[in-house]
């Protein structure tokens, strides 16, 4: 790879052989019980990999972006759902080393780099979608805290994780409105309901959720950082590694894609000869390999720009789009050179075909992404050649 170093490297290679000796030979048995997967859960959590972007002195190894943008591919290449287990886990974490006060990174840094605590974001709102500033979850202040009230919803590991970093209104008056928007670390307790599985097309074995608050009452110092009204500059570096991680997932999935077609083009004959060998085939393969390649390039850029400290929203948006559109452009090419096969549940092409739009309207939908990619064109004055 170059950018990474051995070490690192070798954190990649285990994950991936974690992958191609547990997760493939079963998950589509787990895909369709609908099972939670405790034990792979458990093997990532032995492997350090909850830990990921937790230094010390709270944690053991933290690694590069670049690093953990591969470590999230190759979970996903095995089953997108155990990338999505450790997703938003990691941008909490993230969270917390640069904002949060050092209580609160005493509190919860140490049990989550071992994954004995599991963290989610909770963002989206049933009526809002990508639009953040129209947000209804409200906490009001009182003498010793916060009393909280809203509905959340598309909350991954809603009921397996203790922590939630919760976006909410502390302040409805504030102008500009983004001013009165704070991040509390909620934890479960009475006040919080958390709903039934919302039912959904793939990225099954993880349960999506919606979580009520109803009067909860939230202790004063559960505001990252100490300080009211900076919610929203804190979300959007969140999202910076919320969408370099959903860029890799769709890397996973296409990679996985790709990696099943190529095989099945050389084992299987058609008039005579393999049918990698037929032009339309071939062609295909070619295509599909170029756009993976592309996919995986932009996504290290943007990882490598987020790591030099540069702003990388734009970066990180490009990765997140041009991978996701990939994700489901190879696994509908995986299909067709599957042939009836593909459409098979006996066969993991479907299930790649079932979990790619979730990268597509998942972490920002991709009209905003596009949104994003277009005003940092204009304020940088077009592209950097550098």
């Amino acid at each position: 790879m170059g950018m990474l170093s051995s070490e690192e490297q070798a954190i990649v290679d285990i994950v991936r052989e974690f992958v191609d000796r547990e997760v493939k030979p079963q998950v589509n048995e787990f895909e369709r019980s609908g099972e939670y997967p405790e034990k792979w859960i458990d093997q990532m959590k032995e492997l350090g990999i909850y830990g990921l972007a937790v230094p010390g002195p709270w944690g053991e190894a933290p690694v590069s972006m670049p690093c953990y943008a591969l470590v999230t591919a190759e979970l996903a290449r095995g089953w997108m759902s155990l990338a999505g287990a450790m997703g938003g886990h990691t941008v909490v974490a993230k969270l917390l080393v640069q904002f949060g006060t050092p209580e609160q990174r005493d509190r919860y840094l140490p049990r989550m780099a071992t994954g004995e605590l599991r963290a989610t974001m909770a963002l989206t709102e049933p009526g809002g979608g990508s639009d953040l500033q129209a947000m209804a979850t409200r906490a009001r202040r009182t003498d010793d805290g916060y009393v909280v009230d809203g509905t959340k919803t598309w909350i991954t590991n809603a009921r397996r994780s203790g922590l939630i970093a919760l976006l909410c209104k502390t302040d409805p008056d504030a102008e500009p409105r983004h001013r009165g928007v704070s991040v509390l670390l909620v934890e479960h307790g009475p006040g919080l309901t958390v709903s039934k599985d919302l039912p959904k097309l793939g990225y099954k074995g993880v349960e999506s959720c919606e979580l009520h608050f109803d009067d909860m009452r939230v202790p004063a110092d559960a505001v990252l950082g100490g300080v009211e009204g900076r919610g929203f500059a804190q979300m959007m570096t969140g999202l910076e590694t919320g969408r370099i991680q959903v860029a890799a997932r769709a890397l996973g999935v296409a990679d996985a894609a790709l990696e099943d077609a190529l095989r099945y083009a050389r084992e299987r004959e058609a008039f005579g000869k393999p049918i990698w060998r037929h032009q339309a085939v071939g062609n295909r393969l070619a295509d599909m390999a170029t756009k993976v390649t592309a996919a995986r390039r932009l996504i290290l850029h943007a990882a490598e720009t987020y790591e030099s400290g540069r702003r990388c929203d734009m970066e990180a948006g490009m990765a997140k789009l041009f991978a996701s559109e990939t994700a489901m452009e190879v696994a509908l090419d995986a299909i067709r050179v599957h042939g009836g096969y593909g459409y098979s549940t006996e066969f993991d092409v479907e299930r790649y075909f079932r979990d790619a739009p979730l990268m597509i309207v998942g972490e920002g939908t991709n009209e905003i992404q596009r949104n994003v990619i277009a005003a940092q064109l204009v304020e940088r004055g077009g592209l950097d050649r550098s």
